[in-house]
């Protein structure tokens, strides 16, 4: 294990730092200060590293956009309608921003800050990114002032575990994902890649991608990748929605080992399995990348990557059947994503 500190970046006159570690294997996983943002996952090639995730050269190109490129996602991912939610029977209103909604947790999220930092390099077959900040509910205002913890480890097994924690002054919500687009493939779009999801049916959406509290079938549909789907074959079947493309929430029902879903480029027969205890997974196929994104892999287009974020399903305050993500004061809750690679 090699762990390395680098000042990476300034931005809003603050030093962003990369934190880095790479495995015996040749595996690097690099996490930025600001945003806890996952800057790097690259396997060894016979041309060099190749980065499986999306990446900027730039703090600012990774803020300059509404795509929250592998930045760390908190207190509540998704999106809560009309920023108002009921707990613990007072009714609250968060800040917006996305209309009249709350998005990612509001205009104050997780990823809008400059995290604290430390390589913890103590075990040899298992280094961590450990990242630090208080939220304070003056600040975004959510309830509570929420001590927030974002964990990356790597293993010599070539297995990344994000785990998140949390604890807070006040009964508040806690909902965290990470953002993390992914392209296995060397090619620049990712429609040669099969997508597999442990999942049924996937959550009704309004015009403004609000729930519905419906669940909408994927069986026989584009949504259905039970089995396995190549995602080109699956985003032509959605070319006659606006979207074109996918930016949904499936209701996923964890493998005994928690494995949720399953990415596979072919070709070069890398894999990427996503394990999680969580109830849902967002997938969305970055329809709406644009020119004037400056990514690392070249000029933002449409199906760059595929963004995958496990979570709790979205708006459950204001639909309890979805499930529970109140943090009670002074409680500690924690949730973990793994992601185990192929190559």
């Amino acid at each position: 294990m090699q762990t390395t500190t680098k000042h990476w970046d300034t931005y809003q006159d603050q030093a962003v730092t990369e934190y880095a570690i790479e495995n015996d294997n040749g595996v690097k996983l690099a996490v930025l200060s600001w945003g806890a943002t996952l800057h790097a996952l690259s396997v060894p090639t016979n041309k060099g590293d190749k980065n499986l995730v999306l990446s900027y050269h730039k703090m600012a190109h990774y803020l300059d956009n509404p795509f929250y490129v592998c930045m760390g996602i908190g207190r509540t991912g998704g999106r809560i309608t009309r920023g108002t939610f009921p707990l613990n029977g007072t009714t609250y209103n968060v800040d917006t921003n996305e209309g009249r909604n709350t998005l990612h947790g509001g205009p104050h999220g997780f990823n809008t800050v400059n995290w604290a930092g430390e390589l913890d390099a103590s075990d040899p077959e298992l280094a961590k990114i450990v990242l630090t900040h208080t939220f304070k509910s003056s600040d975004d205002s959510y309830p509570g002032d929420l001590t927030a913890k974002m964990t990356y480890t790597l293993d010599n097994h070539d297995e990344v575990t994000l785990t998140f924690e949390a604890n807070s002054t006040d009964t508040t919500l806690f909902n965290p994902t990470s953002h993390c687009y992914f392209n296995l493939s060397d090619d620049q779009l990712i429609s040669g890649q099969t997508l597999q999801v442990n999942s049924k049916e996937h959550l009704d959406l309004d015009s403004e991608k609000l729930p519905t509290g419906k669940m909408v079938a994927n069986a026989g549909t584009p949504f259905d990748f039970a089995q396995g789907q190549n995602l080109g074959q699956a985003i032509r079947g959605m070319q006659d929605i606006p979207e074109k493309g996918f930016d949904d929430v499936y209701h996923v029902t964890p493998a005994a080992d928690k494995t949720i879903a399953k990415l596979i480029d072919p070709q070069s027969n890398r894999s990427l399995t996503i394990k999680s205890d969580r109830n849902a997974l967002v997938v969305f196929t970055a329809n709406s990348f644009t020119s004037n994104m400056k990514l690392a892999a070249g000029a933002g287009q449409p199906y760059m990557g595929v963004a995958l974020e496990p979570q709790t399903l979205p708006d459950s305050p204001n639909h309890p059947e979805f499930g529970d993500i109140t943090l009670p004061a002074g409680k500690t809750q924690s949730y973990q994503i793994k992601y185990d690679i192929t190559y």
